[in-house]
């Protein structure tokens, strides 16, 4: 078979993968749907196999398509890897940058941080794309993900940009009108918003307590009227007076400051839930990541001061 890939083939079917659908393509590529199908369908005579499966709504890899597509990024990859290598990007990172992060923290940190380096690296291009749970650790949709929790992996590279604990807290007139529980079991007997998000196990809260050989874990089985998947909204609740929040630090930190929020059973510790930057090892040489993990890593820092 002559030509069965042509070069120029690999971006596109990558961004098309990306994408999800032949019109969102299209609206990536500045293209009309129908010259994006043109040209998925030359792609797929000269490859001599079908790579798409196409409904109405959206579109679905062939096992062929899946083989295709983690080639051509690979090789995208190695392009990019070799001319920075070669010195063409040294000085200034330069190419394409997929992030994905979850949805609160994606909007108040990541965005704005994101922002402030292509107006320093401007030959950057970055695609951000928020989540309520991250992607799988080697899917090879995204260059960086910013997570919580270091991941249990070794084939990624795990980048712990700032720490971050998950508190308790609530507001003021949930506590003035339901009491501020002393012991960890009187959480069961009060309103806990409850979050859906990730892998965690939903509904049950683990707090330690002690050091050493005192040192224990105590599993609280919460109860409540309000459960969310979005973070944001169950923050907005607890500041409305409906119950108690378990929450990372970053997304409460200037309520609690302000009052506006009380932490409950400080004395207990709380899952900690440390931010990571996440890339596939292979990524390491990348100059335009290393570049955006050391900037958000930067930022975060500056945050937190």
């Amino acid at each position: 078979m002559t030509d069965a890939v042509h070069p120029a083939d690999l971006s596109f079917f990558s961004t098309l993968s990306a994408a999800g659908s032949l019109s969102a393509a299209a609206r990536e590529l500045g293209l009309t749907a129908a010259a994006v199908s043109k040209r998925l369908t030359q792609m797929e005579q000269r490859a001599g196999v079908p790579l798409v499966n196409r409904t109405t709504r959206r579109m679905m890899l062939t096992p062929e398509g899946e083989l295709y597509l983690e080639r051509a990024r690979r090789i995208l990859d190695e392009i990019d890897e070799l001319a920075e290598l070669l010195g063409s990007a040294k000085k200034s990172p330069k190419g394409l940058l997929r992030v994905n992060a979850t949805l609160g923290f994606g909007r108040s940190h990541v965005g704005p941080a994101i922002s402030r380096f292509v107006a320093k690296h401007p030959q950057v291009t970055v695609q951000l794309q928020l989540s309520v749970a991250p992607p799988p650790l080697t899917d090879d949709t995204f260059d960086v993900c910013i997570r919580f929790g270091e991941p249990p992996d070794t084939r990624v590279v795990a980048r712990r940009l700032a720490a971050n604990r998950r508190l308790l807290c609530a507001a003021p007139s949930y506590l003035a009108q339901h009491g501020l529980p002393a012991t960890p079991q009187e959480l069961a007997r009060h309103n806990c918003i409850g979050i859906r998000q990730g892998d965690e196990a939903y509904g049950v809260w683990r707090l330690a307590s002690g050091r050493g050989t005192t040192h224990k874990t105590e599993a609280v089985r919460i109860n409540g009227n309000l459960t969310t998947n979005d973070g944001e909204i169950a923050v907005r609740w607890a500041l409305e007076g409906h119950g108690i929040l378990m929450r990372a630090e970053w997304d409460i930190a200037d309520y609690l400051a302000d009052g506006r929020l009380v932490q409950v059973l400080p004395e207990y510790e709380t899952p900690n839930a440390d931010i990571y930057a996440v890339y596939l090892q292979r990524h390491q040489m990348s100059t335009r990541i290393r570049a955006f993990v050391d900037f958000l890593a930067l930022e975060l820092k500056a945050r937190k001061a």
